[in-house]
């Protein structure tokens, strides 16, 4: 449970294909993957953020 096969995933892909259109899948996919990129800053960002916090508590 939780995990796709291989069927679902087909499945998903056709879904979108047929939502979003082929023309539209690049700019899909470019998008997603500045939103993943842009996430994964944010959270680099909240750990440093987070150390800073931790070694000031330290300090006192």
């Amino acid at each position: 449970m939780g995990s796709f096969g291989s069927g679902e995933l087909i499945v998903v892909l056709v879904i979108v294909l047929l939502v979003f259109g082929g023309s539209q899948l690049p700019k899909l996919a470019r998008n997603l993957g500045k939103a993943q990129k842009e996430f994964k800053d944010g959270l680099a960002d909240g750990m440093a953020e987070g150390e800073t916090a931790d070694s000031a508590k330290t300090d006192d």
